[in-house]
């Protein structure tokens, strides 16, 4: 008898909150460009008020949440375990749920007094993204949000790497791997961004344990974990960590490694527009391909034509409708 989810989520829920600005409104701003950066509530407030006439949309988010959305979507079945405030944003953020067809643990409980994380993402000309992001509430997500039973009754169990900056996040994501193990579900983890990677390793590692079934990462992500510039020796670092990956590496494609051989699967040429979410899309279409009993490679075709189609439009998602006609392309 199958399980009743495809892939069960863990992840950061954020109102992400969109601006096209320029590398020298960065410099003026002092943001650090193309990475992650957290931020607490006064300098956040203080940047969407110098940014406001910039704003280009406002929707539902979080590294995680975004891939869960992409596999509800194609048409799996998923559950996303998060964090948000008793307030008009976590109301919002609740309701995108809700829409886009995912079932949460924010339906089985009041939700706490607090302010719902934001993340401020700034795309530059260059399809570049930098985020600032204030965690809010979901800075506190902990094992209480996580459904263990429904863990159990998933294909693959699928962590952010997000999750390792907050305490109580990364002990989250390390009780949901256990509870996956010890019920033969399979797991998956996105490395998320290379600060990740550069400043929290050791963190990293303790929610890999023993080894993991699936990591995601792009190529900066890899060799930053790795401690090397060499891509080859990235590949062989994250052999020992995982049976299989991807590593994405933008317009070259991406590698996927199936537990035997490694895959070369090429991307569509686009004009780039905004990357934010390629790395959340391409994730959702693979798992959700492998869930479908796709091979790897046929996975990672539909994963690459997905994120390309991201990268061509502001936001870090599709219509439904476009992203199921992808599927047909391959």
């Amino acid at each position: 008898m199958g399980k009743k989810y495809h892939v069960y989520g863990v992840g950061n829920a954020l109102v992400d909150m969109e601006f096209e600005v320029t590398p020298e409104r960065l410099q003026e701003l002092k943001v650090d460009k193309g990475v992650m950066t957290l931020v607490d509530e006064e300098r956040q407030n203080h940047l969407v008020a110098e940014l406001r006439e910039h704003l280009c949309k406002q929707s539902g988010g979080g590294s995680a949440a975004n891939t869960m959305v992409a596999i509800s979507q194609l048409g799996g079945k998923g559950f996303y375990s998060c964090k948000v405030a008793n307030d008009d944003a976590g109301t919002f953020y609740l309701k995108d749920l809700a829409a886009c067809g995912l079932e949460t643990n924010l339906h089985r409980g009041d939700r706490e007094q607090g302010i719902t994380g934001k993340c401020l993402v700034l795309v530059t000309p260059d399809a570049d993204r930098t985020m600032n992001t204030f965690l809010g509430i979901t800075g506190s997500l902990s094992e209480q949000e996580l459904v263990p039973e429904l863990i159990q009754e998933s294909e693959y169990v699928y962590l952010e790497g997000y999750l390792v900056t907050s305490p109580t996040g990364k002990a989250a994501a390390i009780k949901a791997r256990k509870i996956a193990e010890s019920a033969g579900v399979k797991t998956s983890f996105s490395l998320s961004d290379p600060n990740m990677a550069n400043f929290f390793k050791d963190g990293l590692l303790e929610i890999i344990g023993d080894g993991l079934d699936f990591i995601f990462a792009n190529e900066s992500e890899a060799t930053t974990l790795a401690g090397s510039d060499d891509l080859n020796s990235a590949i062989a670092y994250l052999k020992t960590l995982s049976k299989g990956f991807a590593i994405t590496r933008g317009a070259e494609g991406s590698l996927i490694f199936d537990g035997e051989n490694l895959l070369t699967i090429p991307t569509t040429p686009v004009k780039a527009i905004d990357t934010v979410g390629a790395g959340d899309m391409y994730a959702g279409a693979f798992l959700y391909g492998i869930t479908q009993g796709m091979s790897y490679e046929r996975a990672g075709k539909l994963a690459s034509i997905s994120a390309a189609r991201i990268v061509t439009c502001f936001g870090a998602r599709l219509e439904t409708t476009e992203l199921q006609a992808l599927v047909n392309q391959i």
